[in-house]
This record gives C-alpha cells, sequence and structure tokens, in this order.
C-alpha cells in the first residue's frame, strides 16, 4: 500500500539585529543556490522582528507581473543591505553621545534649543522610509505571497471614549498577520488592513536608534480605524514566544510544524557580579557598558523558554546561529546593529559561511526538507487542478456535477 508523503508546515524566523540581517540573507542566498528555488516556493510562514520583518516582507513580495511568484531572491536582500545600509545608519560618531546629552539634558536643564540641537539622539528615520518604500511599494499586509507574520510593539493603548473620555488600555505586543496556511481563502478578510510598508517600519523601529512610527489599519470585521504607535518587535519576540503566540495555533492538525531560525549572531554576553553591582542604576542602561540591562531584557525571556521549546520540537527545530561576542576580527563582525562599513559588510560575509561550515549537516537536511516541501505542495497543486479539470468536463457532458460520486 502506498503510503502518502508526510504533511509539513515550515515556518522560518529571522531573528532583528540591524545592519546584522545581512548574515540571514547570506544564508538564505545560499540554500537558494542550493536548491534552485526561491524562499517563497519552499517555505509556508515567515515570521521575525525588526530586521527580521524586512527579509521576510521583501521575500514574501508578489511580483507585479507574475503574481504567483515573489519579486525577490535572497540575493538581492543581500544587495539591498549592502546598498542601503549606509544610508540608513550614515557614520555619526557623536549620536551615542547625543542620546546620553538629551537624557541628561531632560533630567536637569529643560532646555529647549538644547534639546533641538541634540535631535534626540536618533538616526533619521527618513532614511530608513525611503528604503522601505523603495523596495516594498504600495503592497499591504494581504497581498504577501506566504503567511506573513510582522510583530511590533504599540506603545500607546489610549483609545478615546466618546467626545472627552480616553480610556488607557496601556502598551501592549501586537502581531500583524496574513496567515495563508490552511485556509488561503479566508485570509482576506481575516488579515488587517495595513500597508506593508507601515507594518515593517513599526517593527523596525529600534528604541534609541529611530522614533515610534505612528500609522493607521483597519481590524478585520471592525469599520473604525486602530492607531498604532509601533517600536520594534524585538521588544517582546523570539522564536519561542513566536511559536507559541503567533504561529502553532495556524498549523493545520494534520501537518507536522517544522521551524527554521536564521540568527543574526548570539550577543547575550556574561556579566560578573562585581561589575554588576559596579554599574549602579544608571550604570545598568549605559551604552558604555554596553546596555547590560537591555541585553538581560531581550534576551531573557528566550533563555527562559528555550529549553521547553526545544523540548517539545525536537528534530523539527533548526537554528543556524553562533555567538558574536568579544572584539570585531575580520571574520567576527561587530556587535553594533548600525555598523554599516564596508569592513563590517565583508565580516557578515565571512560570519555566515561559518555558520554554515559548523552547521553543515543540518544545512543539508534544511535543503532537503524545503525541496521536499516544495515538491509535495506542487503535487498537491496538479491533483487539484486535476480534479477541477475532471469536475469541469462531467459537468459540460451531463450537466450535472456528480464527480465525487463516480470517483468514489
Amino acid at each position: 500500500m502506498h503510503t502518502p508523503p508526510e504533511k509539513r508546515t515550515i515556518a522560518l524566523f529571522n531573528y532583528g539585529g540591524g545592519m546584522r540581517g545581512l548574515i540571514p540573507a547570506h544564508l538564505m542566498t545560499r540554500m537558494e543556490d542550493m536548491t534552485g528555488l526561491r524562499m517563497a516556493e519552499m517555505v509556508d510562514i515567515f515570521t521575525g522582528p525588526s530586521t527580521g520583518s524586512i527579509l521576510n516582507a521583501a521575500m514574501t513580495l508578489r511580483h507585479p507581473d507574475e503574481p504567483s511568484q515573489p519579486k525577490y531572491r535572497a540575493r538581492h536582500m543581500v544587495r539591498f543591505y549592502e546598498r542601503e545600509g549606509a544610508e540608513i545608519f550614515p557614520a555619526d560618531s557623536f549620536r551615542e553621545f547625543r542620546g546620553l546629552m538629551r537624557d541628561l539634558n531632560n533630567r536637569t536643564l529643560k532646555f529647549n534649543k538644547f534639546d533641538s540641537i541634540l535631535k534626540h539622539g536618533h538616526y533619521d528615520p527618513g532614511n530608513l522610509s525611503a528604503a522601505l518604500r523603495a523596495l516594498l511599494g504600495d503592497a499591504y499586509l494581504k497581498d504577501s505571497l506566504r503567511s506573513l507574520i510582522i510583530p511590533t510593539y504599540n506603545i500607546d493603548g489610549q483609545l478615546k471614549v466618546g467626545e472627552d473620555r480616553v480610556v488607557d488600555h496601556g502598551g501592549r505586543a501586537v502581531w500583524l498577520k496574513n496567515i495563508r496556511t490552511g485556509y488561503p481563502a479566508e485570509a482576506a478578510r481575516n488579515t488587517p488592513d495595513v500597508r506593508l510598508y507601515d507594518a515593517v517600519m513599526a517593527s523596525c523601529a529600534a528604541p534609541t536608534y529611530f522614533p515610534c512610527h505612528h500609522f493607521m489599519m483597519q481590524q478585520p470585521g471592525h469599520p473604525e480605524n486602530t492607531y498604532i504607535s509601533g517600536i520594534d518587535g524585538c521588544i517582546f519576540d523570539n522564536p519561542c514566544i513566536t511559536y507559541m503566540g503567533a504561529v502553532r495555533q495556524h498549523v493545520p492538525e494534520d501537518h507536522k510544524l517544522t521551524m527554521i531560525v536564521l540568527g543574526t549572531g548570539n550577543t547575550n554576553k556574561s556579566i560578573r557580579k562585581d561589575d554588576w553591582n559596579r554599574f549602579g542604576a544608571l550604570g545598568v542602561v549605559d551604552p558604555a557598558n554596553d546596555l547590560p540591562l537591555i541585553n538581560i531584557f531581550f534576551n531573557g525571556p528566550e533563555s527562559a523558554l528555550l529549553d521547553a521549546f526545544e523540548a517539545e520540537m525536537k528534530e523539527n527545530l533548526f537554528v543556524l546561529n553562533k555567538p558574536l561576542l568579544g572584539p570585531a576580527d575580520d571574520r567576527t563582525p561587530s556587535a553594533e546593529i548600525d555598523d554599516g562599513s564596508p569592513q563590517n559588510l565583508k565580516r557578515m560575509r565571512f560570519f555566515a559561511e561559518d555558520i554554515l561550515e559548523e552547521n553543515a549537516k543540518a544545512f543539508d537536511q534544511i535543503c532537503h526538507i524545503l525541496v521536499d516541501n516544495r515538491d509535495r505542495k506542487s503535487r498537491e497543486f496538479e491533483t487539484r487542478k486535476k480534479k477541477a479539470r475532471m469536475k469541469n468536463f462531467f459537468t459540460l457532458l451531463t450537466g450535472s456535477d456528480d464527480t465525487e460520486r463516480r470517483e468514489n
């Protein structure tokens, strides 16, 4: 008796990390080169925050002339980071200083002119905005070729109730989803009406680097507009949380879920107790100390969930990543998310090559699983087309639709 091929749903998680998004772009380029296929042909669900959302949105963007095909290959995203990085993060040795001085001004001096001169310590969001508009155009989230999940954190939960009353519901995590697995016909009416550019821009609004991104969207089934003031999805998102909060419930019951996680370098450093005690209240958030408390907030939830996540996923979890610790050398990029220097671009390529070399067996397995998934979906598509042709032919001959009874 012929055993049908195992049904599988593949979710791809791309980490955040600013310019370090070039690393998973290189990893995906190698996958496409090895398989001869595009990521959107092989992956069912694309998810991940910040710079990961840039990659995911681009890889699922429909080609304007061939809507059933993706517009970009992974190599296009390598060029995107290499071309746009220096514009998005222009070299500025005083940005960190301005941010610290603004904080001092807020606490003590309260000089408006001084505050204006310091420019809040942010990069100009117009550069990122222009790059994303050119990349994504006028597409909407509902237009994505495959399931796409973009996380952002809405800092402003104030809702106007009546003419003169405002209710504060507090900030909260927001998953912007276009889920096309299982029931693709329902995707359009279950997807928020939001521009892809706005969703990605909000997910990339890294605190201290960019201001929050304010935009409007319409939730399914709600005629009124919803306003979001979004900051970096990395605030809460990681592969463990994505699995529990955004992916698992959308996997069909008869499918096995496989998650592929592409990293941007693990930057979670240990801290000696003497150093921690020496930092004091302000030192734990001081960039001069590598923002130790901020790093703990980002990495703590993932470390708490990782063992349980790996135990549940077992052999269906693949992680391509490695530590990014210590000073940069010829093959180790800077841990800074805003280093778009030519030297660092080269180091990120070498870093991706080292990840692939250290995970050669897992990489081969990933490519095999990806191709199998694409082949299975192609067979299912051809079967559906054949049944549709048989149904139409029988209807023309008999004037009635009795295909299922005849097949049985």
